[in-house]
């Protein structure tokens, strides 16, 4: 995937083994039960990669000049099957409290399409808590529609929330 360049502020490229440790702390200090569905993290913490989680499921976008991860998006196929491998699956996005409002996690999602296009697929699925107001208007705005809804999935926060599949084509 080529980088895509948001001008004078950041650029999104292909994540890196050396990205890992920024891309923890990111996931640790925006961990909120608006979102996450896994217990906080607690020391001592967990390599954000493992055998499941490799560099090559991610694209991180990077402070230019610097070059500091500001956040990360995981893509990955839904499943092993060869009859689901023309679908890509949105499985994280993350984006560090300084560079919020800067369309990061936009550009984060347009270059997931990319990325999902180049490895063949043609419709991009992901999963959002349904308190999770925020992110399902940011998905709603880029074109995401609800696909299904699994009431009361997750027991978060001492309350039942909705588990929300949406999805989108990529034509």
């Amino acid at each position: 995937m080529a980088e895509l360049r948001a001008p004078g502020m950041y650029h999104v490229r292909p994540a890196r083994t050396e990205d890992g440790d920024a891309l923890g702390r990111i996931d640790r200090d925006t961990w909120s039960t608006l979102h996450a569905v896994a217990p906080e993290p607690t020391p001592p913490y967990a390599p954000f990669y493992d055998a499941t989680h490799l560099p090559e499921h991610f694209l991180v976008a990077v402070e230019d000049g610097t070059g500091e991860p500001l956040g990360y998006i995981r893509l990955v196929p839904p499943t092993p099957l060869p009859c689901n491998r023309h679908v890509r699956q949105i499985q994280g996005l993350a984006v560090a409290e300084r560079a919020r409002g800067r369309g990061v996690a936009r550009a984060l999602l347009r270059a997931a399409y990319d990325a999902a296009r180049s490895q063949g697929a043609v419709r991009i699925t992901l999963r959002v808590l349904g308190h999770n107001e925020p992110a399902r208007a940011l998905y709603a705005s880029e074109g995401f529609a609800v696909e299904g809804v699994l009431p009361g999935e997750f027991h978060i926060g001492g309350a039942y929330v909705d588990d929300v599949l949406m999805g989108r084509g990529l034509d």
